[in-house]
């Protein structure tokens, strides 16, 4: 049976309790979490503070150069793999300063890096913490062999290294590499100068398994990492896709269309000796050429006909593997 009134008077015991606490013992909580409340700031204010790594005795002579490295990774005093971070600070690259600090004049830092010191030497403080990685070949690299140091590309005491950004990367390789430097300013290139594509894209300059220290084992394998529709596999392969894509373009630039480094069909004929159709030299329309071979000639280009020359799936070919047409 129902009864509306039965279950009023425990109901009334129960609103005197504030979360299942009695009445005395909610306001004690209460005042125990304003107090807290309030006492907080005085509590964080009271904190010691972290004890802040003192400048390093070479400030007080080159304040330049500590205002800029303070600038670089090199400085981050959190970081164990730094020269910063290890406690040693300036020392830890340039050497002992011992006795430098004695008599700076008589006695100079053992590691300076200049021209005078020579490059292996040099070279060794950066592999001291620099060897893993993308630089596990640099001994017996080219560059290692003909004593480049690493000053020569790398600006350590600079918030921006030119060479670590891709917009100026080229200039400090163009530095040395002269050729190149004009090959890139040609009407066929690669946007290096518009900092869409940089010499590490390719190259890895600290060496490599690959020829021209490209980042791939193969020239045709780095060239397949942008240009990967011309991987393939195709039922019939033109063999210097294969081989080295280098055999057709030049990389850095050419006066010919899609880099070539002939214009066709004198490229072809490179390796295609006439034994198809004969072609003759422009001008010489007279020749004892056929009007098809002429046309070839005038037309200037092969792929006119072999439009897929770096391979083809085109089932109509059965007979003739070297078409290359769609």
């Amino acid at each position: 049976m129902w009864r509306p009134f039965a279950d009023r008077a425990p109901r009334r015991a129960q609103r005197g309790k504030l979360m299942g606490l009695r009445p005395s013992s909610a306001a004690a909580w209460i005042s125990a979490a304003v107090a807290l409340f309030l006492a907080a700031p005085a509590i964080f204010a009271q904190a010691p503070a972290q004890p802040t790594a003192e400048p390093p005795v070479c400030v007080k002579c080159h304040q330049e150069a500590y205002a800029t490295i303070g600038q670089t990774k090199h400085f981050v005093r959190t970081d164990p793999r730094t020269p910063f971070g290890t406690g040693r600070d300036c020392q830890a690259c340039h050497g002992d300063a011992t006795e430098h600090l004695k008599n700076p004049v008589k006695n100079p830092i053992p590691m300076r890096f200049r021209k005078e010191s020579p490059a292996d030497v040099q070279n060794q403080v950066c592999l001291t913490c620099h060897q893993a990685g993308g630089r596990i070949h640099w001994q017996g690299s080219m560059h290692a062999t003909r004593d480049t140091t690493c000053t020569a590309c790398y600006q350590v005491h600079t918030a921006h290294d030119p060479v670590r950004d891709k917009l100026t990367e080229a200039g400090v390789c163009l530095t040395c590499h002269k050729d190149q430097r004009a090959q890139i300013n040609r009407p066929y290139r690669h946007p290096i100068r518009e900092g869409k594509v940089s010499c590490s894209d390719c190259h890895n300059p600290h060496g490599s398994v690959g020829p021209a220290m490209v980042k791939r084992d193969t020239i045709t394998d780095t060239c397949y990492v942008c240009h990967m529709e011309k991987r393939g596999p195709f039922v019939r392969n033109h063999p210097p896709v294969q081989e080295n894509c280098a055999i057709c373009h030049n990389p850095h630039g050419s006066t010919n269309a899609a880099m070539l480094r002939l214009r066709q069909p004198y490229l072809c004929q490179d390796c295609h000796e006439p034994t198809s159709h004969r072609g003759t030299v422009p001008g010489n329309v007279l020749g004892s050429g056929t009007a098809t071979n002429r046309a070839v000639i005038l037309a200037r280009g092969c792929s006119n006909c072999h439009t897929n020359i770096h391979g083809s799936n085109n089932p109509s070919s059965d007979k003739n593997e070297r078409a290359f047409r769609r």
